[in-house]
């Protein structure tokens, strides 16, 4: 994965776009993957780790009503967080990950391993559902690969 992070890297930097991220279920690993690229400070403007609800809300703009009908585990919290990140930050593209890692915090019709990746670019923000499966470390890992890969496909449309 770390050539595909050093290629979005060179697609945003050759661009002059910026980049801002909001990460929950990930905890910071897609921001992890990003700054390992030397150079990412061309881009990279931060991130916002928001693993509670009230963080969602306070700090990403995520409405409080998204998060009681759909919850914080879905396409529409994705899609706001996103869409928070981008605004708060200034920032040309943002992307969002929002997922339950497990073992614990699943509930019906929301198992282990279901997580949403969305992307606000270009005001449009599409959003991705995916299901893995593994440990809490292989579903947090394959989570922010998923979305670098999701930003990757939105930047080569």
């Amino acid at each position: 994965m770390g050539s595909e992070t050093e290629e979005t890297g060179q697609i945003l930097r050759k661009r002059r776009m910026t980049l801002a991220l909001a990460e929950s279920c990930t905890g910071g690993g897609l921001g992890e993957m990003i700054t390992s690229v030397p150079g990412s400070s061309d881009f990279f403007l931060g991130g916002a780790i928001v693993y509670s609800n009230s963080a969602k809300e306070s700090v990403l703009g995520v409405r409080r009503s998204t998060l009681e009908r759909y919850g914080a585990v879905s396409a529409e919290a994705a899609s706001e967080m996103a869409e928070g990140a981008r605004r708060i930050f200034g920032a040309d593209i943002a992307v969002a990950i929002t997922g339950i890692a497990g073992p614990g915090g699943a509930t019906e019709g929301k198992p282990v391993g279901l997580v949403y990746t969305a992307v606000s670019f270009r005001g449009c923000t599409d959003t991705r559902e995916h299901r893995f499966a593994g440990d809490r470390a292989g579903i947090r890992r394959m989570s922010a690969e998923s979305a670098l890969l999701h930003m990757r496909s939105a930047l080569d449309n």
